[in-house]
């Protein structure tokens, strides 16, 4: 029974034991499987960090690759920054010395001349070196001081010869102008007034062709318009006294040996006298003067000349020059061909192919300086220059010959180097918003001024961005090395 007993509590513990072990080795196997997932963690961890660590490396390289390219670009800003301040600088200087220039070469406006000088010049004042003739006298060409010149004679014996004479040198002596055409010297006792020589003439014997000349481009006849209302400005705005012309013509618009325009005949000029509130006051005739097609009408009903009289004969010389026509009536033809979208069939194709658009604005801002209204004629510095100064440079960009070559030249010319504003070749092409190509200062000139939408569609632009099309440039380039060979 003892026994019995005893085997049974051997068998109890060592069923215990038995418990005991099964428990030790489900803790083992738990033990072991932890232990396995943490080394997976641990590899995982690490290829973690291995993977983070190249990250960092790589944005390091990146980040010292961008710190080199804003120092190389800093650089390059502060070399550009440089070279506009010297540039600014040279400006300067180089206004100063033309200033100077002018100041010393203005000692020759009192230059006197003797009639003995003056007649010996024109050979005693040979007709056939007569240039120029009218009610105010005669214009002669002469050698003077081993200079070719003009010399005009005012007739000495009427009141308004001597008025013109006093009034045109007193002006041209005191106001100098890349545009206003210069005195040499006068001779007063032959009322003499003595210019620089113009050998192209006047801008009506051009437009007229005189002496079978070829006709003037299209560029240049743009050019004449800004040079015009540029001269124009300035006498509008000169102090103390702002001068108005009173006979702004064609026939008193004079050409060089470029064809830079000047503007001649003071001799009907006023000056205006200002106010101490800026406001200019008003000249009155009772008998107005000048040449009819181009006077304001204001001016010729009311006696009142103000620089918008001006205005208004600059108006009528844009639409000569836009279309070669006569002045009479010209704004009234121009304004129905617009209302029936017919602008383009009375453009002087004599110019060359003038860029539709540039031919639309001028003929809209012609328009408008030649109103009937005088309050309604834009101001030039304001709102015609803004127009002009930019079609001015763009047209700078294409000049070419003024004789106009052959239309039939252009046949092979692929249609895709042409720029869709100027209608030439472009050299510097650029694509716009709307995915066209233009020659790059005609588009910046058409921006510049205002525009917000295509000169293709008219649409507005979601944006004023350029983009260089330098693929189309490098095709130009390469077509027109072929066609010099």
């Amino acid at each position: 029974m003892h026994e019995l007993r005893q085997r049974k509590a051997l068998e109890e513990m060592n069923e215990r034991q038995r418990q005991e072990i099964d428990v030790m080795r489900r803790e083992q196997v738990e033990a072991d499987a932890a232990l396995y997932n943490a080394n997976e963690q641990k590899v995982t961890l690490e290829n973690q960090i291995s993977e983070i660590e190249q990250y960092v490396k790589d944005n390091e390289d990146k980040l010292a690759t961008n710190k080199h390219q804003l120092e190389v670009l800093q650089a390059d800003y502060d070399r550009l920054q440089h070279e506009r301040d010297a540039a600014i600088r040279e400006a300067a200087e180089l206004r100063e010395k033309n200033q100077q220039g002018v100041l010393a070469s203005s000692g020759a406006l009192n230059t006197k001349f003797s009639l003995i000088e003056l007649q010996q010049a024109t050979q005693d004042f040979n007709p056939t070196l007569k240039i120029g003739e009218g009610g105010f006298g005669n214009v002669y060409k002469g050698i003077l001081r081993n200079t070719t010149v003009a010399i005009k004679l005012l007739h000495p014996q009427s009141m308004q010869g001597q008025s013109e004479f006093h009034q045109e040198a007193s002006v041209l002596s005191t106001v100098r102008h890349p545009n206003l055409v210069t005195l040499i010297g006068t001779c007063p006792e032959a009322f003499g007034l003595v210019y620089e020589f113009f050998p192209n003439g006047s801008l009506e014997d051009r437009l007229a062709c005189k002496n079978n000349t070829a006709p003037l481009t299209w560029q240049t006849r743009t050019r004449i318009i800004g040079e015009m209302c540029s001269a124009l400005i300035f006498l509008h705005s000169n102090k103390p006294h702002p001068v108005v012309h009173g006979d702004l013509k064609p026939d008193n618009i004079l050409l060089d040996a470029n064809y830079s325009s000047k503007l001649g005949d003071f001799g009907i000029c006023r000056l205006l006298i200002q106010t101490n509130t800026c406001s200019t006051t008003l000249y009155r005739t009772t008998n107005p003067r000048g040449t009819f097609a181009y006077m304001d009408p204001e001016f010729l009903t009311t006696g009142e000349l103000t620089p918008r009289s001006d205005v208004y004969s600059f108006g009528i010389i844009i639409l000569r020059l836009l279309t070669g026509k006569q002045p009479q009536r010209i704004a009234e033809i121009v304004e129905e061909a617009i209302e029936q979208g017919n602008l383009h069939s009375i453009i002087d194709n004599s110019a060359g192919s003038w860029p539709f658009i540039q031919a639309n604005q001028l003929a809209h801002i012609a328009l408008r300086c030649a109103e009937l209204s005088r309050r309604r004629r834009p101001d030039l510095t304001v709102d015609v220059w803004k127009v002009v100064e930019p079609l001015m440079k763009a047209a700078s960009m294409t000049a070419r010959p003024l004789s106009i070559t052959n239309p039939s030249d252009d046949a092979s010319i692929p249609s895709y180097f042409i720029c869709p504003i100027l209608q030439e070749i472009m050299n510097d092409p650029y694509i716009a918003a709307d995915g066209f190509t233009y020659e790059g200062e005609a588009i910046k000139g058409w921006l510049d001024s205002g525009h917000s939408t295509s000169p293709m569609t008219n649409l507005k632009l979601d944006h004023s961005l350029l983009v260089p099309n330098r693929a189309l440039r490098s095709a130009i380039l390469e077509w027109q090395q072929q066609e010099q060979h």
